[in-house]
C-alpha cells in the first residue's frame, strides 16, 4: 500500500457569492482572524504528514500562490523592526510544503480540477480538500481519512451526520452496510438527494482521499459530462468506481466541527468562533458579544 503524500485543492472558482469582496481577491483569502481560510486547510494537510500540496488555480488566484510563497522585502522589513515572532510566522508560511501551482483554464467541475492534477498526482493515492471550508477536529479530518485508508485500502469520504432537511439541498449523502461505528461501506452516493431522499444521515460535505482509479473513472464520465456541456463532479468518478466493482467506503468524522466558509452566514459563523477561540482577541469579542443588544 502506497503512502498517502499529496493533498489537491481545487480553488480555481470566482468566488461569486462573495461579490463584491471576491472581484479582486480569492475567496479562499478571507480572512478568518489574522489567517486566510485556505491555510487552516493547508495546515491540517500538513499536519497529517501529507507532503506535496498541489494547488488547482486559475489566472485571477495569484494571491494565494504569493501567500505560500517567500517575502524577502516583507522578511527584511520586519526583521529590520524587530518583531521576531511575526518574521517567524511569515517565514513558517512558505515552509510548510511542497507547494505545486496547477491551473484550470476552464470552469469545467471539481472532478476536471482533480484530473488537471493528474500527472502531478501520478500513481498515487491523493486527499482532496477544497479551499474554501474545512473541518476543526482531533485527530485531524485528514489525519482520520489516512487512517481510514491504511485499515481497508480503499477511497474514502469523509462526512457529517445531519438531519437538517435543508442540508439534502447542499451535500452529497451516501448509503451502504455499516461496517464498522461511524464507517460505511458504500453502495449509494446521491449529490444533492433534496428532503426525504438522503439514503442515510451521513452528508459527505468535505474531504476525501481516493486511491488513482479516480482518474480513469472521472475520464470516463466526461462523455456524459463535459462533452455534453455540463460539468465534470468528483462524484461521477466515484459512482464510476463502484460500478468496477471497486470498494469505497465513508467515515464519520469524529470530533469534529464543520466550518462552511463557501456562505456569507456560514463565514461569519466561522470568524466569530474563530475570534472567541483567538488568545489576542477573545476576551474583547465576549465583552463586545454579551453587550448587544440583539
Amino acid at each position: 500500500m502506497k503512502k498517502v503524500r499529496k493533498a489537491v485543492i481545487p480553488a480555481a472558482g470566482f468566488g461569486t457569492r462573495f461579490l463584491p469582496a471576491t472581484k479582486a481577491m480569492p475567496k479562499e483569502m478571507l480572512p478568518v482572524v489574522d489567517k486566510p481560510i485556505i491555510q487552516y486547510v493547508v495546515e491540517e494537510a500538513i499536519e497529517a504528514g501529507i507532503e506535496q500540496v498541489i494547488l488547482v488555480t486559475g489566472w485571477h488566484k495569484r494571491a494565494i500562490e504569493d501567500h505560500f510563497d517567500k517575502h524577502f522585502e516583507l522578511e527584511a522589513r520586519l526583521e529590520k523592526d524587530g518583531k521576531m515572532e511575526m518574521l517567524e510566522e511569515v517565514q513558517r508560511i512558505s515552509e510548510l510544503a511542497n507547494f505545486v501551482y496547477v491551473r484550470q483554464k476552464e470552469a469545467l467541475g471539481n472532478g476536471h480540477a482533480l484530473l488537471v492534477a493528474r500527472e502531478i498526482v501520478g500513481d498515487e493515492p491523493v486527499v482532496m480538500l477544497w479551499g474554501d471550508d474545512f473541518v476543526a477536529a482531533k485527530p485531524s479530518r485528514t489525519r482520520q481519512m489516512i487512517d481510514a485508508y491504511e485499515k481497508y485500502g480503499t477511497s474514502i469520504l469523509s462526512g457529517i451526520r445531519t438531519t437538517n432537511p435543508e442540508d439534502t439541498k447542499k451535500y452529497g449523502y451516501v448509503g451502504g452496510k455499516k461496517i464498522d461505528e461511524g464507517v460505511i461501506d458504500v453502495s449509494q452516493f446521491i449529490e444533492k438527494p433534496g428532503p426525504g431522499k438522503a439514503p442515510s444521515d451521513l452528508a459527505v460535505v468535505s474531504g476525501f482521499l481516493f486511491t488513482p482509479d479516480i482518474f480513469d473513472a472521472l475520464e470516463r464520465a466526461i462523455p456524459d459530462t463535459i462533452d455534453k456541456g455540463k460539468e465534470l463532479y468528483y462524484v461521477d468518478g466515484v459512482n464510476n468506481m463502484m460500478k468496477d466493482g471497486k470498494k469505497v467506503h465513508a467515515i464519520e468524522i469524529k470530533n469534529g466541527k464543520y466550518y462552511d466558509c463557501g456562505s456569507k452566514i456560514g463565514y461569519l459563523k466561522t470568524v466569530i468562533d474563530h475570534g472567541l477561540m483567538h488568545e489576542d482577541v477573545n476576551s474583547e469579542l465576549r465583552d463586545y458579544l454579551k453587550g448587544l443588544d440583539l
